[in-house]
């Protein structure tokens, strides 16, 4: 069973920049600072919420040099969280107030919501809603916990065409479709607390998009554990996709396709966690390496930018 998102990966330029957006404007935590796995002279930043639980997770490839990305199909056109429902004229007063253009508020499938960009433009909505969270609010946010972001509320899908997705969406993944609003197509996964809301946006007039910075890279679905993950993988297999090998990001382990309309999806165990190689208080404050790639520390250290994650706690 696929239990909702487990976390959603973007690419980014200024990791400072990013830093400063997604914990000193947001509020959201960074649980965990590590690199990018398979290109080690760049960051991976983690956020989410206290602890970092799967459906809060947000991260990013910072490449400082990056230029902005082309949106288009084939890509995931926005991230949607969820905000209490009651804190709308909060965000909107908190947004503004940093300069950052809001559109909204509007409704959207009987949900109130609100969009806007991050610095380098990708497209985020905040939908306001009482739905149930296991959230642990991070006591140094400059959030209060009454309006904090508690966890995503799901993703657009930016595509060409809907029927080969949706077929890998219902018939292979168990997606529920739930309606229509114009060409904008809605599927439910996970249930209660893990539920997410996965829209298929169809504009067959616009370019292929081009990923740089701005751009999503991938959505990750969560599964309980890696026995699970390799019964998703085989059923893939059987019905002719091509997933990969399951590999070990040392947090979670990880399997990725890629569906018929282009967008990168990922299967994700919910074990290990954060936590295994870092106290819960003290997530986020300092480069964690995997083991096959400690002996290069001193070279990464010496190559990676540095960030400053106390001054981006006074932001708020």
């Amino acid at each position: 069973m696929i239990n909702g998102i487990h976390h959603i990966t973007a690419l980014a330029s200024d990791p400072q920049r990013n830093l400063d957006y997604y914990v000193g404007v947001l509020g959201l935590r960074l649980v965990k600072r590590t690199v990018n796995f398979d290109a080690p002279d760049v960051y991976h930043l983690y956020y989410g919420d206290e602890i970092g639980q799967p459906g809060t997770i947000l991260t990013f490839f910072p490449f400082p040099d990056a230029v902005r990305g082309k949106h288009g199909i084939g890509e995931i056109s926005a991230v949607a969280f969820q905000a209490p429902r009651g804190s709308l004229e909060f965000w909107v007063e908190r947004l503004s107030r940093y300069g950052i253009h809001i559109d909204g508020p509007f409704r959207r499938f009987d949900d109130e919501l609100i969009a806007f960009q991050d610095p380098d433009g990708m497209a985020i909505e905040l939908v306001f809603s009482d739905s149930q969270s296991s959230y642990r609010h991070w006591s140094d946010s400059p959030v209060p916990a009454e309006f904090a972001i508690r966890r995503f509320h799901g993703a657009t899908l930016q595509l060409g065409s809907r029927n080969e997705t949706d077929d890998v969406l219902q018939e292979t993944l168990k997606f529920r479709f739930t309606g229509q609003n114009d060409n904008r197509f809605r599927y439910l996964i996970g249930s209660n607390e893990s539920e997410a809301a996965i829209d298929l946006l169809i504009n067959p007039t616009l370019p292929r998009a081009r990923q740089s910075a701005g751009s999503v890279h991938h959505i990750a679905w969560r599964v309980t554990n890696e026995a699970s993950q390799q019964q998703w993988r085989e059923r893939l297999i059987g019905v002719g996709m091509h997933p990969t090998e399951m590999l070990d990001r040392q947090y979670f382990q990880s399997v990725y396709f890629r569906e018929p309309g282009g967008v990168l999806f990922e299967i994700a165990t919910d074990s290990p966690g954060f936590a295994i190689d870092e106290q819960v208080e003290k997530l986020g404050t300092e480069l964690k390496l995997p083991p096959w790639l400690e002996p290069e520390r001193l070279k990464l250290e010496r190559i990676l930018p540095p960030i400053d994650l106390k001054n981006t706690c006074l932001v708020g």
